[in-house]
This record gives structure tokens, C-alpha cells and sequence, in this order.
């Protein structure tokens, strides 16, 4: 798709997002980490000066970069945004105003009716709203958003059922430490427990998905008629976030049809045959005791999600496990997924 490898900054670089989407980037077909900025107290050293998160070492075309400062009109055009919320709330949209694509993994714009919060194989279509951003906010560039970790599970295993008309969606996670960050959960609070609560994170699944799901009309989104029920946990599993869903259909199908349904899914990434699509972006698993965040939340480069168990629910029609890499397909990887079905449609020019 592309004939030279496009340049590309990351916002955020130092985090642990931004780490990753550094060591991704590192080694994709189509972009080139060249500018990195990050807080103040960063600026101005490299990223091998620098605490590294992530097993695999700092790509060399990030080595030598020097962290630069978080201002618009500096760095390319196109840049990926690890910003915490707070921060990004402000800095985004000032990117964008000065003529940045902004494909950002923050929460601040996710719901803004004119901003995609996009899933590539469940809502393409949701790019058309970028029209609407350089009229309505005089922006030369755009924001796109990815959703929150747990709701892309949700989203993609709803998208493949779609069809078959989900009305009430009831969700537990089980989400991974890396999911809070660096440090992220302090030991004596993980280890041997679960934690109930995590601050916001059972409303963004709710509308999220919502959004995700509904059907773009004009300028905006309708959102999609379900009613979803989120509870979340956090438990000690360092990578992967399983969920476990129930789920009342108006078509009343039998599991035969959910289970055609997963193994058919597939999207606008899968037809493009873009770098970082799975073949399959749902993959069902038959074994009775998968999928498990150690044994599947890396499949495909950890871009392919899983499910398992599927069964009869006596409360709602149907249940399952749902099971994806939280800082892959639910962060940094949904992102760059992002650029590349952008820069195949022609939105990067």
C-alpha cells in the first residue's frame, strides 16, 4: 500500500502505551517513528536513557531520537496520542487544529458525536464523520479514537453477532494489571485478590460499545438500541483482559447460528489486507477450558480476540468468554490498525 515507510510521532512516548506503540511502529511495513514527545521532565533525553517496560528492546529508529516537546505544528503530521485523559482533553484538539492527524488511545473525545471511535471491522464507516470535524471545528487535521481496552472485546464480539439482533448484553471483566498503567497496582492489593471497581471503567463500556455498534446518520451516530450491563474487576494477570457476556438476541438464534456467526466475522481490515489485521479477527476455541490470558491474549501478535464456552444462559439467551490483549488490540495495536485502514482509504492525504 505504501511505497516508502511514512513518518509518524507518538504523544505520550514514554508511557506504557506509548512504549508500545514505539516498539510496534519499530518494525511496521508502512510507518517510522520519527519525532517523540512526552512531558516536560523527559524533554530532551532518549528513550534508552529512560525506563523500557517492554521485553523487546527500543526499535533503532527510536533510539536516537531526542524526546521532544508536546506542541502542535512540531513533529509530523500523522501522530498517535498516549496522552492521559486530563492532558489530552486540551492537546488533541490543538493538534488537530494545527494540522495533525491525531489517532489517539485517550478516553477525553471518544464520545464527541463528531469524532470516530472506531473499531475497523465492526464501524468503518464511522470515518465519514471527519468531514464534519474540518467544517464544524475549522480543524485542518482530525481526531480518530480507539475505545477503552474492555469495550473492544465487547464491541468485536457484539459485531460479529450483529446481525442476529443483540438486545441486552450483561459483562463481567477480568481485566490485567497492565491495564492500570505503570506501576500501576500496588503488589499487596493484587496479589491473591480481585478488585471490584476501577474507576470509570463500567461507563465507558456501556456507551462505548453503544456508539461503536450504532449506525452513522448525517453527521452523527445513532446508537445502537442494546442495553449493556457492565461490572468490572481487576485481577492478577499481568496481560489480557477476559470477559465473561450474556446476551438476550431479538432474533432468538440457536448456538449453531452464534457459533457461524463468530467464525464468520470478518471486516474492512481482512478485506484490504492490512499489516496489522488478523486473518481471523474472532477466532472460537472448542477447548472447554480456554481461551486464558497466558495462552491466547497473543494470538496473532495479539491482535486476534477469543472466544470460548459458549453456551445456553438461562437469564438471557446465550453466554461466552471473550478474551484480548488489553495494550495490543485494546490500545496501542487498535491504533495503528486505525492509520493503516486511514492511510488504504485515502483520509492520510
Amino acid at each position: 500500500m505504501a511505497t516508502r515507510r511514512i513518518d509518524v510521532g507518538v504523544l505520550g512516548a514514554t508511557g506504557p502505551v506509548g512504549q508500545r506503540f514505539v516498539a510496534r511502529l519499530g518494525r511496521h511495513p508502512w510507518f517510522r517513528v520519527a519525532w517523540l514527545a512526552a512531558s516536560r521532565r523527559s524533554e530532551g533525553r532518549r528513550l534508552p536513557e529512560l525506563a523500557w517496560h517492554l521485553p523487546e528492546p527500543v526499535p533503532e529508529d527510536a533510539r536516537d531520537l531526542v524526546i521532544d516537546a508536546a506542541t502542535p505544528g512540531r513533529g509530523p503530521r500523522l501522530v498517535f496520542s498516549a496522552l492521559d485523559a486530563a492532558t489530552a482533553s486540551t492537546l488533541e484538539p490543538a493538534f488537530a487544529a494545527a494540522g495533525h492527524i491525531v489517532i489517539s488511545n485517550a478516553s477525553s473525545h471518544r464520545m464527541d458525536p463528531l469524532v470516530p471511535l472506531l473499531v475497523p471491522e465492526v464501524n468503518a464507516d464511522h470515518l465519514g464523520l471527519l468531514a464534519a470535524q474540518a467544517r464544524d471545528r475549522g480543524w485542518s487535521g482530525a481526531i480518530v479514537t480507539n475505545p477503552n481496552c474492555s469495550t473492544v472485546f465487547l464491541a468485536m464480539a457484539l459485531g460479529a453477532l450483529r446481525a442476529l439482533e443483540p438486545r441486552a448484553v450483561l459483562v463481567t471483566t477480568l481485566q490485567a494489571v497492565s491495564g492500570a498503567g505503570y506501576p500501576g497496582v500496588p503488589s499487596l492489593d493484587i496479589l491473591g485478590n480481585v478488585i471490584p471497581h476501577i474507576a470509570g471503567e463500567e461507563e465507558k463500556i456501556e456507551s462505548e460499545t453503544r456508539k461503536i455498534l450504532g449506525v452513522r446518520r448525517g453527521d452523527g451516530v445513532e446508537f445502537h438500541p442494546a442495553t449493556i450491563s457492565a461490572q468490572t474487576t481487576r485481577v492478577p494477570v499481568i496481560d489480557g483482559h477476559t470477559e465473561a457476556i450474556s446476551v438476550r438476541f431479538e432474533a432468538r438464534p440457536s448456538l449453531e447460528d452464534v457459533a457461524r456467526a463468530f467464525a464468520s466475522f470478518s471486516g474492512r481490515p481482512q478485506e484490504l489486507g492490512l499489516p496489522s489485521a488478523p486473518a481471523r479477527p474472532v477466532v472460537y476455541m472448542e477447548q472447554a477450558d480456554r481461551p486464558q490470558p497466558r495462552l491466547d491474549a497473543g494470538r496473532d501478535d495479539g491482535m486476534t480476540v477469543s472466544v470460548g464456552r459458549l453456551r445456553a444462559c438461562p437469564v438471557l439467551d446465550v453466554k461466552f468468554i471473550v478474551l484480548g490483549h488489553n495494550t495490543v488490540r485494546g490500545a496501542a495495536g487498535a491504533a495503528i490498525l486505525n492509520a493503516e485502514l486511514m492511510l488504504a482509504e485515502r483520509l492520510l492525504d
